[in-house]
């Protein structure tokens, strides 16, 4: 099975000025096996060759997979440790192990409706565990940069009427479980930061669809749904605004934070591709060709979150000012990762019919 995600194309060696992080080699990649985590691993391994060591350390919960390192489990640079981000002696032996000179924290729990099911599993792992790494690279003292994987779900809804974009200044307004545990764990660092110095990025991005994503979040699981001649729900009346942005153009925005952002700073990283989830789902229809079935036939109305944000909409200029540009129209992504979905279908879940239980 071919899992190549196609990112290639578009994303060659053409930002030389990222590559200024000279006194780092071994960089740990927390969450590496998840959907963001694995385009940065490969990203970086495709992007800068053997310049990094890159240490891939995940706990392989349900919606990881060892597949998002099919084409670079063969090379030296790259080693995968199944760890648990709750363990500080399993976080701190790996750090001394590989001599870790740098982190990007992409672990954690990230599906929304499963936070309102199990709230007390995201504050466990997304702020408990947030601390635990912290802690233990305070212990070890020689980290250089920290990036910390937040999300734009920090600030909260926007207000439809007002149109007016979030920047990194704007107050935490948390609505649900997950993003409360996300700002919880922003504070945490924060005070990791201003208290031992500690050189911490944070990012806050928005919505991020692509090639292997586990299909719980909306556009996987919608694709799936469809392929498989079931109804996509629709929460309400479907009118919520989502920021969509391809996961290759995340894995880039993540390189340059990675490299030119400013420990202490948080970066927003924005995209321009705001869509209704109805609208999502009418895109899914008539971009997939080789089914043929009509919106009407392809959805179901379903009782709607216990509070649903009806829009994410951020500012990036501050990203942007770093060098970054989002390459990717969403129908250009979506196209792309229909087409993976319909190539792989059941092979990619590790569990039969994930899509339904969400």
């Amino acid at each position: 099975m071919d899992f190549n995600d196609g990112s290639s194309s578009g994303y060659s060696s053409s930002h030389d000025g990222n590559k200024d992080q000279a006194h780092i080699r071994t960089v740990m990649v927390t969450g590496a096996a998840g959907f963001i985590g694995g385009w940065f691993v490969r990203h970086i391994l495709r992007e800068y060759g053997d310049k990094y060591i890159i240490v891939g350390f995940d706990n392989l919960e349900y919606c990881a997979s060892l597949a998002n390192f099919t084409e670079v489990q063969h090379l030296s640079n790259f080693h995968f440790v199944k760890g648990d981000i709750c363990d500080i002696k399993d976080v701190e032996n790996n750090l001394r192990k590989y001599s870790v000179d740098a982190i990007v924290h992409f672990a954690a729990k990230t599906h929304v409706d499963e936070s309102f099911r199990t709230p007390l599993s995201f504050t466990a792992t997304n702020v408990l565990g947030t601390q635990i790494l912290l802690e233990a690279c305070r212990k070890q003292g020689n980290i250089e940069r920290i990036v910390h994987v937040s999300t734009d779900e920090i600030y909260g809804e926007n207000d439809p009427a007002q149109l007016v974009s979030f920047t990194e200044d704007h107050p935490m307004n948390p609505t649900n479980p997950y993003s409360a545990s996300k700002a919880a764990a922003e504070m945490i660092v924060n005070g990791y930061q201003k208290s031992f110095k500690m050189p911490i990025i944070i990012t806050r991005c928005n919505n991020v669809f692509g090639p292997y994503q586990f299909p719980e979040k909306l556009i996987p699981k919608f694709i799936m749904l469809f392929n498989n001649n079931l109804r996509m729900p629709i929460h309400g009346e479907g009118r919520n605004m989502r920021a969509f942005l391809y996961a290759g153009d995340a894995a880039e925005a993540l390189d340059v934070i990675f490299h030119k952002g400013v420990p202490g700073e948080a970066y927003n990283i924005a995209s321009s591709n705001q869509v209704q989830v109805l609208e999502v789902a009418k895109k899914i229809v008539q971009n997939s060709k080789h089914i043929s079935r009509d919106l009407f036939n392809s959805i179901e109305m379903v009782k709607d979150r216990p509070f649903n944000d009806s829009m994410y909409w951020t500012d990036g200029s501050k990203l942007e000012a770093l060098g970054w540009k989002q390459r990717t129209g969403f129908d250009e992504g979506l196209q792309r990762t229909i087409q993976w979905y319909s190539g792989i279908d059941r092979v990619w879940c590790q569990r039969d019919s994930p899509w339904r239980d969400y």
